[in-house]
């Protein structure tokens, strides 16, 4: 077996020390998700170099191609030859959306597996070739902050409360896929890469057919956004904390929320999410966005079985008047 030049492997362990501290992990071991394709693979190759004796890996078949096992096996070969704890999981897709059907159910047996080994955080290989082509696809489609965001460097899977790092964001696609070879391993390509049916694969050949396009530019650019979207999301906990308070007020004593909106549209709706999922229902953020402008206006709004009732009130303890949005259960619709 080939060594992986050591400043690729300093690069890589910097990398990971920036979403995962030592003093965090706390010598917890890392768990990887190895697809079997160059990219996981040379995650795989980087973080056994930088983590000797401290990763463990998994590799998914979601049944839903016949390569898909032999993948699997190229994986646990590669994991046999260094030693390293190797599981082959299987994930039941629902019917649905393919891709998106595919990704919760491949997170979910991750997640699973993860947490009865104990292990302190799974890692992905997405790279910044993957941040760029989110980020141009999400622009097309006119997506919000939260969306421009693209690929998180550091997430969590808030169904198992599993810490979710993507160590690799500033790495190239090709810079990956030369680690792979150099170590002498012949990867699995996963034909889904090459099918133009997916508007992921039009745009990377977009990409690709554009020198103008500096991708790690682009991922730079997600990765500030993402850094905002975290700032949005910060004040949005403040605003919860300081400006949505019981409903003391009901008659029936039934559960309501007053909120008293008074900062920025895109925080409101952080807000207004949260409401509506405090309060037993369920709503998007493009639902809670209109739901916003019609209180704006004055006028009512009903969304994820809530209904929310504009008006205008003093705050205690503040001594101004401000708009006061009250939250609560929809009643029962009449049967006629």
């Amino acid at each position: 077996m080939q060594l992986i030049d050591p400043d690729l492997v300093e690069r890589f362990a910097a990398d990971l020390e920036a979403l995962w501290p030592r003093d965090v992990r706390d010598g917890a071991a890392l768990g990887l998700a190895v697809s079997g394709g160059p990219d996981s693979l040379a995650l795989l190759l980087l973080a056994h170099a930088a983590l000797p004796g401290r990763i463990a890996v998994a590799s998914v078949d979601h049944g839903l191609r016949p390569e898909a096992a032999g993948e699997v096996a190229l994986v646990e070969q590669v994991c046999a030859e260094r030693k390293i704890p190797f599981a082959a999981l299987q994930a039941d897709v629902p019917p649905g959306n393919l891709q998106a059907q595919a990704r919760r159910a491949r997170y979910a047996v991750l997640s699973e597996w993860a947490q009865a080994r104990g292990l302190g955080a799974l890692a992905t290989a997405h790279h910044a070739d993957d941040q760029a082509e989110t980020l141009l696809l999400r622009l097309n489609r006119g997506s919000g902050l939260s969306g421009l965001a693209a690929v998180r460097s550091v997430s969590v899977l808030d169904d198992y409360e599993l810490l979710l790092l993507r160590p690799l964001l500033g790495w190239r696609k090709a810079e990956l896929a030369g680690v792979t070879a150099r170590a002498g391993i012949i990867a699995a390509q996963d034909p889904s890469n090459a099918n133009r049916d997916f508007d992921r694969v039009q745009m990377r050949a977009h990409l690709a057919n554009s020198d103008w396009l500096d991708v790690r530019a682009l991922a730079t650019s997600a990765a500030h956004l993402a850094e905002g979207w975290r700032a949005i999301e910060w004040y949005a906990g403040l605003d919860w904390d300081e400006m949505v308070h019981p409903d003391e007020d009901r008659p029936d004593a039934s559960p309501g929320l007053v909120y008293y909106a008074n900062v920025p549209r895109v925080v409101a709706i952080e807000t207004i999410c949260r409401i509506i999922r405090e309060l037993g229902g369920h709503c998007t953020r493009s639902e809670a966005a209109r739901a916003f402008d019609r209180l704006w206006r004055g006028e009512n709004a009903s969304l994820g079985g809530v209904l929310a009732v504009p008006g205008i009130e003093r705050m205690q303890g503040v001594g101004v008047e401000l708009r006061c949005w009250r939250f609560a259960p929809e009643p029962p619709r009449r049967l006629h």
